[in-house]
């Protein structure tokens, strides 16, 4: 039996629109990979790098930022502070030696729930491309 490489994807999303339209896209019944697990956030300018390196060090084969459209964000500027933390922290993961890659940031209105459908189906499919992640933290299990 051959084990299938099933990647774990972790999407921080804005209260107002990404979320929103996640949950949209439930109720439409579009159909997305289950590998995505989503981080609800009032606004994703409160995300930080260490939340995104975090992420990938608990296991996570690839993570998003998925925000506010540019010019719309509830919060004025949110998703444009999120936007500069996820350049960074692309380049952070580079210098580890992973591939930037498997971190993005995507613009999603309330409304656009096909968009977050898209999303989490790109990422998830780049992640399995790209393999598992090879950074995560083995664990240690109690004998």
């Amino acid at each position: 039996m051959v084990d299938v490489f099933e990647p774990k994807v972790v999407a921080f999303c804005c209260h107002y629109c990404a979320y929103s339209a996640a949950d949209l896209a439930g109720s439409m019944r579009l159909e997305y990979a289950p590998n995505v697990r989503v981080v609800k956030l009032m606004c994703t300018g409160r995300v930080d790098i260490i939340h995104l390196l975090k992420a990938f060090e608990d296991g996570a084969d690839a993570v998003y930022v998925a925000g506010c459209e540019e010019g719309a964000c509830h919060f004025l500027e949110g998703n444009l502070r999120a936007k500069q933390k996820v350049a960074i922290a692309k380049r952070l993961l580079k210098e580890m030696g992973l591939e930037p890659e498997r971190l993005e940031m995507f613009h999603i209105s309330a409304s656009n729930a096909p968009l977050f459908a898209k999303a989490a189906n790109e990422m998830t499919e780049r992640a399995r491309k790209l393999g598992p992640n090879p950074l995560k933290r083995e664990i240690v299990k109690a004998t």
